[in-house]
């Protein structure tokens, strides 16, 4: 049986199935990513919710894992040599992930870094500029009397949506026929834009002409359904 206790978050979170990846998370936009890889590729893994809301994520054994103090984070217990390994930001858990399974990036070196590219773009573009439009859309910045805030982070997420949408014509998926951690790394934040956030017509989704057709496909994988409730607050 595998030996976590050399990290100190396993003492808050104790770790029931030691020899399963512990996934430390909240299903945010960012914390799906993980949640639903897993669901994916089917590795063995034992969820811990860590309610931001709380501050949970900054207390002292989180930040032993992640010193950002931001989910998710992950221990691998058989991580590469068979030696425990620690891992936290989202998309370098998905592109971990996808090399141990060898699932969900082509084996072809260059589309490899082209889906990589894409995974990127979303981790500095939509993400940020999304939860932006949430901030100002549904938060504490709607109370802001001056508009222009929102309105710079409403013609940015347009525009991200407009760059994505052009490059799912005449394909299924970010990658093409295949779906990847690209699509996974995005559908979760696309879906939270326009529920979460209230942010639908603000964004003039419905006049997208791929992108609605794209969330819809994946939203109906079951690993998917499945990912987006894992860690849930009760």
């Amino acid at each position: 049986m595998a030996d976590l206790s050399a990290f100190p978050i396993t003492g808050r979170w104790p770790a029931a199935h030691p020899d399963r990846i512990q996934l430390y998370s909240l299903n945010t936009p960012n914390g799906v990513k993980a949640s639903i890889m897993l669901e994916e590729t089917g590795l063995p893994y034992e969820p811990h919710l860590v309610d931001i809301t709380d501050n949970q994520s900054h207390t002292p054994e989180f930040l032993s894992l992640n010193p950002n103090g931001k989910i998710p984070a992950i221990i691998d217990p058989d991580g590469p040599g068979g030696r425990p390994m620690a891992l936290f930001e989202s998309g370098a858990i998905l592109i971990y992930l996808s090399d141990k399974t060898g699932r969900f990036v082509p084996a072809d070196p260059a589309l490899r870094y082209e889906t990589i590219q894409w995974v990127f773009f979303q981790n500095a573009g939509i993400g940020p500029m999304f939860g932006q439009v949430g901030y100002f859309n549904k938060f504490a910045g709607r109370a802001i009397e001056d508009k222009r805030p929102l309105q710079r982070y409403v013609d940015e997420a347009k525009r991200l949506l407009g760059v994505l949408d052009a490059r799912l014509d005449g394909r299924a998926w970010i990658m093409g026929a295949d779906y990847s951690i690209a699509d996974i790394s995005t559908l979760g934040w696309v879906r939270n834009l326009i529920t979460f956030y209230e942010a639908r017509d603000l964004v003039a989704f419905d006049d997208l002409r791929h992108v609605p057709a794209w969330l819809e496909r994946g939203l109906a994988r079951p690993a998917v359904q499945r990912g987006l409730e894992i860690p849930r607050r009760g």
